[in-house]
C-alpha cells in the first residue's frame, strides 16, 4: 500500500515538473517572438527619395553602339504652362554606359503643386537622337521622383529623306516615262525619266565607262532640284556593286545624308563626293529635259 502511494506521488511530482518546464518554454518562446518582432520593426528601411531631386536610370531599348561623344540631356519642365522655363536642366557626358544612373536637382520652392511636370530625356550621339516613346511625368499629382526610362533611337534627318525616297522609288511604275541615250568618247549613257503631274520626280541612269567601270544611279528631285542620289559603282554592267554612295539634301538645301557602303561596311561620304553627285544630278536633269530642267 505504501509503495502504491509513493508511486502515485512520484507521478504527480513529475507531472508538475513537466508543467513548469512547459510554462517556462512557452514563456521563452513568447519572449523570443516578441524580440524577433521588435528586431524586424527596427530594421533599416530603403533610403527615401530625395525631396529636391529626380533620380533614376536610363536604358536603351536596342543594343545600339553609342560613341564616347554621346551626351544625355535632362530637362524638368511644367508642361501645363505654355513656354514655361525649365525647373532644372543637366547634361551628362560621356553617356555611353548603360544602365546610366542620373540625379537632377531642383529647388522645391519653385514647384507649383498644381503643375504637370515632365522629365524630358534626350540622348544625342552625332546626328542620332534617342528619346522615350512616352513622356515621363514626375513630381506632382501623385507622380514619382524616382523613374526608370527606356530610350528608343529616332531616325536621323538623312534616314527620313532616304525612307521618303524609297517610297517614291516604289511609285515610279505609275508615272509617265520617257527614255534617252547619248554616246560620248568612250562613254555610253542611257536613262529613263519619270514625271508626275508634269514634274520630273525621278531619273534612272546607267553609264558605261568601258574599262573604267559602270555606274547605275537613281536621282530623285523636288521642285526641280536634286533631293536624293543613290549611285552604285561596278566593274561592269552585270557585276555586283563594289560601292554604293548615297547623298540627300533637305528642303533648305543642306546636306543631311552622305554615306559610302563598300565591303559590307558603311563610312561617311566626303563632302566633295556628295557635291559631285549633286552636280551629276543637275547635269542629267538638263540632258534628259533638253535644258529645260523640268
Amino acid at each position: 500500500m505504501r509503495r502504491l502511494v509513493w508511486s502515485l506521488m512520484s507521478v504527480a511530482a513529475l507531472a508538475l515538473a513537466g508543467c513548469g518546464n512547459s510554462s517556462d518554454s512557452s514563456q521563452n518562446a513568447t519572449q523570443g517572438g516578441e524580440t524577433a518582432a521588435a528586431s524586424g520593426s527596427t530594421a533599416p528601411a530603403a533610403a527615401p527619395a530625395k525631396a529636391n531631386a529626380i533620380t533614376g536610370q536610363v536604358t536603351l531599348r536596342d543594343t545600339a553602339q553609342v560613341s564616347a561623344d554621346a551626351k544625355l540631356q535632362l530637362t524638368l519642365v511644367d508642361v501645363s504652362t505654355q513656354d514655361a522655363a525649365p525647373l532644372a536642366t543637366k547634361t551628362v557626358q560621356p553617356a555611353n554606359t548603360f544602365p546610366l544612373s542620373f540625379e537632377l536637382e531642383f529647388n522645391p520652392n519653385d514647384v507649383n503643386p498644381a503643375g504637370l511636370y515632365v522629365l524630358k530625356v534626350d540622348l544625342v550621339d552625332g546626328d542620332r537622337h534617342y528619346t522615350p516613346p512616352l513622356q515621363t511625368q514626375v513630381l506632382t499629382k501623385g507622380a514619382p521622383t524616382q523613374v526608370n526610362i527606356q530610350l528608343v533611337a529616332e531616325q536621323t534627318a538623312g534616314e527620313k529623306e532616304l525612307a521618303a525616297f524609297t517610297a517614291v522609288q516604289k511609285q515610279i511604275g505609275g508615272m509617265k516615262i520617257s527614255n534617252g541615250t547619248k554616246l560620248e568618247d568612250k562613254v555610253s549613257r542611257g536613262w529613263q525619266l519619270f514625271r508626275e503631274a508634269g514634274e520630273v520626280k525621278f531619273i534612272r541612269e546607267q553609264v558605261d565607262y568601258g574599262d573604267k567601270g559602270f555606274t547605275s544611279t537613281d536621282y530623285a528631285y523636288k521642285g526641280g532640284k536634286p533631293w536624293v542620289v543613290v549611285q552604285q559603282k561596278k566593274s561592269s554592267k552585270d557585276a555586283k556593286p563594289t560601292e554604293t554612295d548615297r547623298a540627300a539634301w533637305g528642303q533648305d538645301g543642306q546636306l543631311v545624308l552622305k554615306t559610302a557602303e563598300a565591303g559590307g561596311k558603311t563610312s561617311p561620304l566626303s563632302d566633295d563626293a556628295a557635291a559631285d553627285l549633286q552636280k551629276q544630278a543637275d547635269a542629267i536633269l538638263k540632258l534628259a529635259t533638253n535644258g529645260k530642267g523640268k
